[in-house]
């Protein structure tokens, strides 16, 4: 852009004075610092990433070992094949008929059980060596993926993952190894070998069968969803499996097992919450159904294909940059004012010609706006940079000259070349039936005086256009699940006895919730414990959770290259423990929240509780660019490629180059997720709201808007937004590159004054009324769907003698032994005072 201007300056610029060839010098060399400036600090590429539940199957399989347990891979390969030559001589794994396979899968599952706990290690060994896709016959690692998922639903058909359950337990329950991992100095990959390697199996498991194939056969996507039945019902104790992971999550937290290995924990929780309760596409679908079934109008587009069609933007400038490009603007106006005063002086040919430049009153900010739409036309013939405020005649001849490219559109216009959204505009408005209500309030009390209440339809003695008003509100008004799921609680409160029980469908995510529902707390508060503990700017503490149990080796390095290698390991070892808390978190927070409001808000209540708020923003207190594109991974070291080929020699050059990728896939996966749980906490909550601003969260977010990926950019601007009323007026002038974004991809509403905030002093918000009366109705909705033990007033008393007598009442075994004893002892020989009970009356 800033050589259009110096092609617009180029007939000045002919001229022989001296002071305009100094005046060129300066302003070339304003501009060139101005260019540099937004291309080296601004601008970074853009990332083509598409967000989904998970990484590629290769990757998830993959971040389940730490480079730590290389050595194990062949560990797991001995002790299969030195069973497997036993019983089964002179053939291999592959050659054996399902018939075959199946026996010996059965003789294993007996040799589960028994006592010798080394014994059945080895066992558990040769049971994961098969989940792994018996790798020492396979020549690719296709080959390994395909033996892989063949011998895992064959090891679900026979039982094993009830008896690895069985296995767990007894391992979270032994009080011996926990006792000897607290009294240890330092915990290492040794103390929790029996725990990785079940985990491990369950985890290739409950992963391998989740993932559906396109050749997969009847029998195997009967089994998938058999599977998914019994993870998600109550089949363990009483209790979904998740709940007993969640148990673990807690044990650890509170420093009575150290040793259990975390990681495998997070990632095999995340992957059953994702395979019981639904990724987001089942998500979506499972909205549409309960909307149509409240007869509620469709929602007005798929949020997922919206996302994926928005462009990225180039970030807004820094503080500092704007502050140089304003000093370099200024010296660059100088020299052309003095450049023109010459011109009109002087004898140039284009003295009468020139056109005056008009000042913009926002000329520190008016560098092309990076957020711009690019569609209606390309970044390189974009005029915006050129002034557009022109004074003066123009010679028609000599105006192809010196006006180059041709003005731009006028800036109202709509882009006309956007196929999916014909107004510009990514998504539909929407208005909230009490926005209508407060508007049509201050109209009536501006225009008639008095107001009608929650009356929306009268609109008698109001003028014209606020009738055109109304008409274009209810036609964008938008009525949520959650607003029919809060009207439909408050009857069932006010009206317990005429609205009767209420029917809860046995839902996987209600399941969940009532599970987790007596710790709830508890669960909430270790994730985030072990969130702040594998976040990369928190800083190490004597007293803070030890993370990396199952990736130290026994035997610390001792030479640079093992030390760099483990340094690698250990950062992606954190790495992958967030992606795994945050996937999971959102994950509960969006299914809870579409199975009941109140629900939802349970969980977001105690996370802001819990200090949820400050811990993402101090998350995103990095250098968030250098974050996203970390290289911590060794590709050679990866799963299945390190089991099929030959280890090459590592060297320090290797480690430090890591893999090819523009971006690590996992980073900026966990930055969205933790930006959603971000937004989904705060949305419609003024008292979390001014947490973002008390916590200073502006300077922070807008730093996120580096990173080139539209959906991470969308939830930087929507946690932007919500809090810019609250920032000031000159926030607001200062950062109107990002006001501009917020207009571009943010969701409108067609009332909302966002961007003003007129009112804000006026309108005082009592923050702590706010979540107490949040969670007023949280506890009357859990304990009037839950607490079944409650001595409710409005119990209803059954008067009717034959029905009261004709009740079926539970009694103990040997009553029929004695019942003559007890009526000869409690009844007749009792003497009744019938006057007394007279006189009581």
């Amino acid at each position: 852009m800033q050589q259009q201007n110096d092609d617009m300056e180029v007939p000045l610029l002919n001229d022989s004075n001296s002071n305009r060839q100094k005046s060129q010098a300066q302003e070339r060399d304003g501009f060139s610092h101005q260019q540099k400036d937004s291309e080296g600090s601004m601008e970074s590429p853009n990332l083509e990433f598409e967000y989904g539940d998970t990484d590629s199957f290769t990757a998830e399989l993959s971040e389940l070992y730490s480079y730590t347990e290389e050595p194990e891979f062949s560990l797991n390969r001995d002790y299969f094949e030195e069973d497997f030559k036993n019983h089964v001589k002179g053939r291999r794994w592959m050659e054996l008929s399902m018939e075959e396979q199946r026996a010996y899968v059965m003789r294993l599952l007996d040799a589960l059980e028994v006592t010798d706990r080394d014994k059945r290690l080895k066992v558990a060994r040769a049971i994961l060596y098969l989940a792994q896709g018996v790798f020492d016959e396979c020549d690719t690692e296709a080959d390994v993926l395909y033996w892989s998922r063949h011998n895992v639903f064959l090891l679900y058909d026979m039982g094993i993952f009830t008896a690895l359950l069985e296995l767990l337990s007894m391992e979270i329950d032994n009080n011996q190894a926990c006792s000897s991992a607290v009294r240890k100095p330092a915990i290492s990959l040794a103390d929790s070998t029996e725990l990785r390697v079940l985990l491990s199996i369950m985890y290739l498991m409950v992963e391998t069968i989740r993932v559906e194939m396109e050749g997969d056969s009847p029998e195997r996507k009967a089994t998938r969803e058999a599977f998914k039945t019994e993870l998600g019902s109550p089949l363990y104790n009483g209790e979904p499996f998740a709940l007993l992971l969640f148990t673990m999550v807690t044990k650890f937290c509170s420093m009575n097992a150290p040793h259990f290995p975390m990681k495998k924990v997070l990632l095999l929780l995340w992957k059953t919450i994702l395979f019981t309760l639904g990724g987001f596409e089942e998500l979506l679908e499972m909205k549409v159904r309960t909307r149509d079934h409240l007869n509620l109008p469709p929602l007005p587009e798929d949020s997922i294909k919206v996302v994926r069609n928005m462009r990225a933007a180039s970030p807004p400038a820094s503080a500092m940059e704007l502050i140089e490009q304003q000093q370099q603007q200024k010296r660059g106006r100088r020299s052309r004012r003095s450049a023109f005063v010459d011109s009109l002086e002087g004898d140039s040919p284009y003295a009468k010609k020139q056109p005056l430049v008009k000042q913009d009153s926002l000329d520190t900010y008016n560098e092309r706006d990076p957020f711009k739409n690019d569609d209606a036309r390309d970044e390189e013939d974009d005029p915006e940079d050129v002034d557009s405020g022109i004074e003066g005649e123009v010679d028609p001849l000599d105006r192809d000259v010196i006006i180059q490219p041709p003005p731009p559109p006028p800036p109202l216009r709509p882009p006309t070349e956007r196929v999916s959204f014909p107004k510009g505009l990514p998504w539909a408005p929407k208005v909230r039936e009490k926005d209508i209500e407060h508007f049509l309030e201050t109209s009536r009390n501006k225009f008639i005086g008095f107001t009608l209440g929650n009356d929306t339809d009268t609109l008698v003695g109001l003028p014209r256009p606020i009738h055109e008003s109304v008409k274009t509100l209810k036609q964008h008004k938008y009525v949520s699940i959650a607003e029919v799921q809060i009207k439909r609680e408050e009857e069932l409160q006010q009206c317990p006895m005429t609205m009767g029980e209420e029917e809860v469908e046995e839902t996987p995510a209600e399941i969940l919730y009532l599970g987790m529902l007596p710790s709830l707390s508890q669960y909430v508060i270790a994730l985030l414990k072990l969130l702040l503990a594998a976040a990369p700017t928190s800083k190490a503490k004597t007293d803070s959770i030890n993370i990396l149990a199952d990736v130290l080796p026994e035997e610390m390095p001792i030479t640079v290259l093992q030390s760099m290698k483990l340094g690698i390991d250990v950062n992606r070892h954190k790495e992958i423990i967030v992606k795994a808390i945050s996937a999971l978190l959102l994950l509960l927070l969006k299914h809870f929240k579409l199975n009941h409001i109140y629900q939802f808000e349970y969980v977001a209540q105690h996370l802001v509780f819990a200090n949820c708020i400050p811990l993402i923003l101090k998350f995103f207190n990095q250098n968030i660019m250098s974050y996203i594109s970390a290289k911590n991974s060794i590709c050679a070291l990866d799963y299945p490629h390190c089991v099929v080929h030959e280890m090459p020699e590592l060297t320090a050059e290797s480690l430090e180059a890591g893999d090819s990728n523009q971006f690590c896939w996992r980073n900026l996966f966990s930055c969205i997720n933790l930006l959603r749980i971000l937004n989904k906490i705060t949305k419609w909550k003024h008292s979390r709201t001014m947490m973002l601003v008390v916590f200073k969260s502006a300077p922070i977010l807008k730093r996120a808007l580096k990173v080139k990926q539209a959906m991470m950019q969308l939830y930087v601007l929507k946690l932007l937004k919500i809090q810019t009323k609250y920032l000031g007026r000159q926030w607001r002038k200062s950062n109107m590159k990002t006001m501009s974004a917020i207009y571009q991809k943010v969701r409108h509403r067609l009332n909302d004054d966002w961007a003003y905030g007129n009112d804000i002093d006026a309108r005082p918000w009592d923050f702590q009324a706010e979540e107490c009366a949040l969670r007023e109705s949280i506890e009357k909705f859990n304990a009037r769907r839950y607490d079944k033990n409650q001595n409710s007033d409005f119990t209803p008393v059954d008067n009717c003698l034959q029905s009261v007598l004709g009740q079926r009442v539970d009694l103990p075994e040997d009553f029929h032994y004695s019942y003559e004893m007890w009526l000869e002892r409690e009844v007749f020989s009792q003497p009744i005072q019938w006057e007394g009970l007279l006189q009581a009356q």
